[in-house]
């Protein structure tokens, strides 16, 4: 037997095992309903595997490629794969850092109600988050908030599209612009997000984008950051791999009083971390871009019946709205308890997770107070309510595509359930 027919009979029985996992996974899974699953077939398979047999385990050709194509979905002309959004988040501050653009006590406005990777680098780089409020209806960046807030220490805004939903960035921009300030777009959980035709990620100066296993697509972990910028493309490509200088440069065609005449594959030119992306994981990536919008058509159509199902108890419940003009991919399903509401948020939680619904806060609820950030460096502009808000009453669920008509039916009768119970 050739190796192509021994090939193409191991994928059979891939495929195979994987369809009959499938079948088992769903029959067991009943009506319980996570808050993500990784949605993937023997094409991510056969691409991991394809990797492995030709020994490419580390970063190399895949890596490359998946940069290429995703530049492109994005609109952006260079891609820097790593190791996850966090990491993303972390070299984009550090590569602006390295080119002068940034310097240490400079301030970030961030939003305050979001992820603790989009604060945490901030702070780790010496750079001082400014926590801006949220607005009450897209519950991301106020605009009106950063202008309030913005100053001639503040440097850059990161703009956060939240859940998939994607931030006022013309706003945003215009802002930036008149203050000269930079903007990085975290579209960590906005994969295919867009603003009329253009898709997030592309407004910004950077941009940055995770594909951790519950997200949108994933590649297990995984993270990619956006630039038009040589500059910083070049820089990027060097931090995210030790610091090694990664421009062409013959072998030995470096020389300097301290190392002679060195070899360039080991030339640090910077200080840099370790936080490459693996062949194998772009592999999973290059197969799981081709079906992006294809997964988000599957997410808003179980967001529909979401809506459809719980707008009778819109009395209690704050659901989430799409903008005119946007397209929002929905990473989660997000709503919020009213304040009048004759239940606690506990009490909802408690009842859905006993019915076998995954439940999560909205992420950091708000920032400032998290212990980790309470007493570091930091600017507050203003009380924060609508943070403060959301911290206490927000709540969401899953609507990822490997849902059901079963189960969303079962989130569904268990919404009706525990308002029934609370009507007598």
């Amino acid at each position: 037997m050739s190796e192509a027919q021994e090939l193409k009979k191991i994928r059979s029985l891939i495929d195979k095992v994987l369809t009959r996992r499938e079948k088992t996974r769903r029959a067991s899974a009943g009506t319980t309903v996570g808050v993500g699953w990784p949605v993937y077939d023997i094409n991510e398979v056969d691409g991991a595997l394809q990797a492995l047999l030709e020994l490419r385990i580390s970063q190399g050709p895949r890596v490359k490629e998946f940069e290429q194509r995703f530049a492109s979905y994005v609109g952006k002309k260079y891609a820097v794969a790593v190791n996850s959004g966090s990491s993303a988040n972390l070299v984009a501050l550090t590569a602006l850092m390295q080119a002068g653009k940034l310097k240490k006590g400079d301030e970030v406005i961030v939003p305050a109600t979001t992820f603790a990777t989009v604060a945490s680098p901030v702070l780790q780089l010496g750079l001082v988050p400014v926590y801006v409020d949220v607005e009450k209806d897209t519950w991301n960046l106020d605009p009106l908030g950063v202008a309030k807030a913005i100053r001639k220490k503040t440097k850059i805004i990161m703009a956060v599209h939240t859940f998939g939903n994607p931030a006022k960035m013309r706003e945003i921009m215009a802002i930036a612009r008149r203050h000269k300030a930079l903007v990085l777009e975290d579209c960590c959980e906005a994969h295919g997000a867009r603003i009329g035709k253009k898709v997030v990620g592309s407004f910004g100066d950077m941009a940055t984008l995770s594909f951790f296993v519950a997200h949108n697509i994933t590649t297990g972990e995984g993270g990619m950051i956006f630039t038009d910028d040589k500059v910083l493309y070049d820089i990027l490509t060097s931090v995210r791999e030790f610091g090694r200088v990664t421009v062409p440069m013959e072998r030995f065609g470096y020389k300097d009083k301290y190392l002679g005449n060195y070899d360039a594959r080991y030339l640090f030119t910077r200080l840099g971390y370790n936080v490459r992306m693996t062949d194998i994981a772009a592999a999973l990536g290059l197969a799981q871009l081709k079906k992006l919008d294809k997964l988000n058509a599957k997410r808003i159509s179980i967001v529909k019946q979401y809506q459809k199902g719980l707008a009778p108890y819109a009395t209690f419940l704050i659901l989430p709205q799409v903008r005119p003009g946007t397209f929002h991919s929905f990473y989660g399903y997000p709503f919020v308890i009213k304040k009048d509401a004759p239940f606690m948020r506990q009490e909802l939680v408690d009842f859905l997770e006993s019915r076998g619904i995954e439940t999560r806060p909205f992420f950091g609820g708000n920032l400032p107070d998290q212990p980790a950030f309470r007493h570091e460096p930091k600017r507050v502009a203003g009380v924060l309510p609508v943070a403060k808000f959301l911290r206490e009453q927000s709540i969401f669920i899953g609507c990822h595509p490997e849902l059901s008509q079963k189960q969303v039916a079962h989130v569904l009768a268990a919404f009706a359930d525990f308002f029934k119970s609370r009507a007598r």
